[in-house]
């Protein structure tokens, strides 16, 4: 139950981490920014991904990067909440984790099967592990419960 702990608090800070990189994007030319990335990278700008870079900062302003900055912490703080409980091993804990590891199985066997990669199947195959390791044990705890 620690490391479910762990690796959502992990979760959390790198959102953390990710939301501050926005806010110091403020004031700044993000368009000029996922340019110098492109070329950093050696991507080709033909390609699909990167022009998605480029047409997701051409649309950044300061309001939207506060919002999305304003997203990362609620996300984060939400992860950081629910790695507290886990790791005190807390029974509401482990039905949060639950639900919110179940809530994206269905978009994960969607991707899967609309384009199926190594990373896609790695990914479903963590989370549906992680949530089947967390129903197991509210399972156990609750048999445990109903025979004492």
């Amino acid at each position: 139950m620690r490391a479910v702990a762990a690796f959502e608090a992990a979760k959390g800070v790198l959102v953390l981490a990710a939301g501050f990189g926005l806010l110091a994007l403020a004031h700044h030319d993000a368009q000029d920014l996922a340019e110098q990335i492109v070329r950093r990278l050696h991507l080709n700008l033909a390609r699909h991904h990167p022009r998605i870079l480029i047409d997701a900062a051409t649309h950044l302003d300061d309001t939207r990067l506060r919002w999305l900055a304003g997203a990362a912490l609620l996300y984060s703080s939400v992860r950081f909440v629910e790695a507290y409980g886990l790791w005190r091993i807390r029974p509401w804990a482990e039905w949060f984790a639950i639900l919110s590891g179940a809530v994206y199985l269905p978009i994960e066997v969607y991707e899967l099967v609309r384009q199926p990669t190594p990373v896609k199947a790695a990914v479903f195959t963590a989370n549906a592990a992680l949530v089947a390791y967390l129903v197991s044990v509210r399972w156990r705890d609750r048999r445990s419960r109903i025979r004492a």
